[in-house]
């Protein structure tokens, strides 16, 4: 580990034996002689050294002054060089967006071809995770949260909000039991998926069935994954009923997909963009969260 004085005493030796005049140090300073000398007799005390003569008139270095000087103006030098270069380095265009994996399948991905076409300088990095990201750790620049949207410390842009509602194949209600009322889905295989940060409060089959009054049904048959995108898809191959969000299957069920049977629907959470407050990609960063509010409200 180096042992190193105090930069300030450093700079203010460099300026004092540039100029051999505390009273010239401090002009350029812009600080009092006093405080000059203080910091003089800081670097000397730490050195053990010392570093000007004082007396007679004029200010001189001493042979450790002579020693240290060039040292010390070559390293500040060297510093304020590498400094004026790092100013000129370009910001890097790449700006890694943290995302969950279903809101990246289903609706994200599927518009990116627009925002690349309109922002064709921002070179876009998708990081899909479904536990929260760190960002005061700046390797994600942005996060697309889904939650009650309560992010402290954090900028925080509202994007959109979700229901979930039953969906399945058409294939499924061919010549097959009719879905007109709630009760009638248990005719049908139940697509489950896990909920890990939600608990009692996530949208699932079980709290459907209870908001339809069907407090009775056991809705614990059908596949399980960990993964609602996993359980869409096998809605789309006609394996079961999932209970989806509805801005995840809005494609699928645009494109005839998926079909809802019932009208019957569950409030889900928020989707937010959020980000640290005087990013150095806040320009980037802006522009993708201002192409997601857009996008955004052509969510039905």
């Amino acid at each position: 580990m180096r042992s190193l004085p105090p930069l300030n005493a450093l700079h203010t030796f460099e300026v004092a034996a540039r100029h051999l005049s505390f009273q010239q140090a401090a002009e350029e300073l812009d600080v009092t002689s006093t405080a000059i000398s203080h910091q003089i007799k800081l670097l000397e005390d730490y050195l053990e050294v010392s570093l000007f003569r004082r007396r007679p008139r004029p200010l001189s270095l001493t042979e450790a002054g002579q020693l240290l000087y060039p040292v010390v103006r070559e390293s500040l030098d060297s510093i304020a060089e590498a400094i004026t270069q790092l100013k000129q380095v370009p910001i890097s265009t790449t700006l890694t967006v943290s995302v969950t994996t279903v809101f990246a399948a289903k609706w994200l991905v599927p518009r990116l071809a627009e925002f690349q076409r309109t922002h064709p300088e921002i070179d876009l990095r998708l990081q899909t995770s479904n536990d929260v990201v760190n960002l005061q750790r700046q390797t994600v620049d942005l996060a697309i949260r889904y939650g009650k949207g309560n992010y402290p410390g954090l900028a925080v842009r509202p994007l959109m909000s979700d229901r979930f509602v039953p969906i399945c194949s058409p294939r499924l209600l061919e010549n097959n039991h009719p879905i007109r009322k709630p009760d009638d889905v248990v005719h049908y295989p139940l697509l489950h998926f896990e909920w890990i940060h939600f608990g009692i409060d996530a949208p699932d089959w079980k709290n459907w069935f209870s908001a339809t009054g069907l407090n009775t049904v056991v809705p614990d048959h059908g596949l399980k994954f960990n993964e609602e995108s996993l359980a869409i898809q096998a809605a789309i191959a006609g394996q079961g009923i999932a209970l989806c969000s509805t801005v995840h299957v809005a494609d699928d069920v645009a494109l005839g997909f998926l079909v809802q049977p019932l009208n019957v629907m569950l409030d889900g959470f928020n989707y937010s963009a959020v980000y640290l407050e005087n990013h150095p990609k806040e320009v980037l960063i802006l522009k993708f969260i201002d192409w997601l509010v857009e996008m955004a409200g052509h969510v039905s």
